[in-house]
């Protein structure tokens, strides 16, 4: 079965201190879909966009095989957009504005081929629509789910449903905490485990992750930049490249999603090194073969 994706859909005004764009292509499940289909397909995704939503954007997602039987479209209606301005310190970004539009109004139905997905990726949307997804799988074996302040804070009760449905959950290192309501990291992550997720992931940006499970941690660093112009959707390219690689070998040991957590974080090095989506749209399997090859080299020591 192919890899089913939902969360949101939107077009963004980006800038940096580098330079800015207007109109560009965003969205959890965008980011987190083309990342994911450098190593398994078909994707499948779930969203709702208005009719102002670009063809060639439609037909970008396609070319990376990616399913859009899923996708709503609401003729009459406008694109969720978002807008932010990014400081020196790429870590800090002040939004500018949010438009809801179509995405406000959202509410995930699967086609009836994706109710029997077994792999998905739910996305930043509200827990309330997660435990809604979750209820229309016929028999999901595997479930990543990403969250964030904005939920911990005003729908924790839901979000606490969600967490005792899924594998893994990954977030950063201020929700880690919000969530556990916890300042050290280890303790943190043994809070939330008790949750009910089967492993997590705490992401600390240009430090990298920390995956936990059962008795094991494993830390993983960053790939080294030199060049960043757009932090956007990094995150989410993150959990692309880590679903993606999983879902393409089926193996679910430990070992095997350390090297996960290494392709995740080698996806969300392309994404930052352009605007939008335009550093995973045109890569090749060699390039992200040697990365992963100089990944390895930079963390190994003896």
């Amino acid at each position: 079965m192919g890899l089913l994706i939902v969360g949101s859909i939107g077009l963004d005004d980006i800038e940096t201190p580098f330079d800015k764009v207007q109109n560009a292509l965003g969205g959890s499940t965008t980011y987190i879909s083309l990342a994911a289909s450098y190593f398994t397909g078909p994707i499948e995704i779930v969203g709702i966009v208005g009719d102002d939503f670009p063809k060639e954007h439609m037909k970008m997602l396609e070319d990376h095989n990616v399913d859009l039987e899923g996708l709503e479209i609401v003729e009459g209606a406008k694109t969720f957009r978002y807008g932010c301005k990014y400081h020196y310190d790429l870590n800090v970004r002040d939004s500018l504005y949010t438009h809801l539009n179509v995405f406000e109004k959202f509410n995930p139905q699967l086609p009836d081929k994706s109710k029997k997905s077994s792999y998905i990726i739910l996305g930043n949307i509200a827990p309330k629509l997660q435990l809604s997804v979750l209820d229309q799988l016929q028999n999901p074996k595997f479930v990543v789910c990403d969250t964030m302040n904005f939920w911990i804070n005003g729908a924790m009760e839901d979000l606490l449903k969600v967490l005792k449905r899924v594998n893994v959950l990954i977030i950063n290192d201020s929700e880690a905490r919000l969530l556990s309501n916890e300042p050290n990291l280890i303790k943190a992550a043994h809070k939330i485990s008790k949750m009910g997720p089967e492993y997590l992931i705490i992401k600390k940006g240009e430090h990298g992750a920390l995956l936990f499970g059962a008795e094991t941690v494993f830390s993983a660093p960053a790939y080294p930049m030199e060049n960043i112009f757009d932090p956007t959707g990094a995150g989410d390219a993150f959990a692309g490249g880590f679903t993606g690689y999983l879902h393409k070998n089926r193996d679910f040991s430990f070992d095997n999603l350390k090297r996960a957590v290494v392709y995740g974080s080698i996806m969300a090095s392309f994404c930052v090194e352009k605007f939008s989506t335009k550093g995973l749209e045109n890569l090749s399997p060699l390039e992200i073969r040697n990365r992963f090859i100089e990944f390895r080299e930079l963390s190994s020591f003896s």
